[in-house]
């Protein structure tokens, strides 16, 4: 999702205790997104890719780098118990990208469990209880991918991926402080709902409405 979404926006306004902790997490991933979308080498990829895994690790023992990102993931997500090691895993995820020529069934899993990890970190954050954090994390990792590739194979197999995880995820009554992770999975099952290829329709009544009734309900 990109920064300036409205959807995304409405989704941070559900947490409370670690909104700005979300938005610095969610700043992370798309860093890391913006990463790939602009390095061609794969070499020059796993390059960078390697100074934000070391650079998440030395948050636990030193200050943060001159780096907006990682500034704010120091000042904003460590303070409420989520160390700069455990969001190593993200990185890994979008490694896999870098790595593989082709994205099989196994490498969409990986990618999934990996960036999906996100999710665990926010919940960590938020205060979570009970949630369906992996099956969100990996839904919404997946759902997204599928919607930026352009290898149709690769698009339906992400799909396919995340299509029951999701439904997992927003089948059940997600607690009130991870309300903001569980509108995020609802906005990535709609988004699924769609053809392939067909943009989301960012804003409109009806998702705007499923997201109020989650806020209300925790379904």
């Amino acid at each position: 999702m990109e920064v300036d979404n409205p959807e995304r926006a409405l989704a941070l306004s559900y947490a409370d205790r670690g909104r700005e902790a979300l938005a610095s997490l969610l700043a992370l991933d798309d860093a890391l997104a913006k990463l790939l979308r602009t390095t061609s080498e794969p070499a020059l990829g796993q390059m960078r890719l390697a100074w934000w895994r070391e650079s998440l690790e030395r948050l636990d023992t030193a200050p943060a780098p001159a780096e907006p990102v990682l500034r704010a993931v120091a000042a904003e997500v460590l303070p409420l118990g989520v160390t700069g090691a455990s969001l190593v895993p993200v990185v890994h995820g979008w490694e896999v990208l870098v790595e593989e020529e082709h994205l099989d069934a196994d490498a969409l899993r990986r990618f999934g469990e990996g960036r999906g990890h996100l999710f665990h970190a926010a919940g960590k954050a938020l205060g979570s209880v009970d949630d369906p954090l992996a099956q969100a994390g990996r839904g919404w990792a997946l759902a997204d991918l599928a919607g930026n590739l352009s290898a149709p194979a690769e698009a339906a197999e992400a799909r396919a991926q995340a299509a029951p995880l999701l439904a997992m995820a927003t089948s059940a009554r997600w607690s009130r402080p991870a309300r903001a992770l569980g509108a995020m999975a609802h906005l990535a099952r709609m988004d699924l709902a769609l053809p392939a290829g067909s943009a989301p329709p960012i804003g409109a009544p009806a998702r705007v409405g499923r997201l109020l009734w989650h806020r209300l309900t925790g379904r």
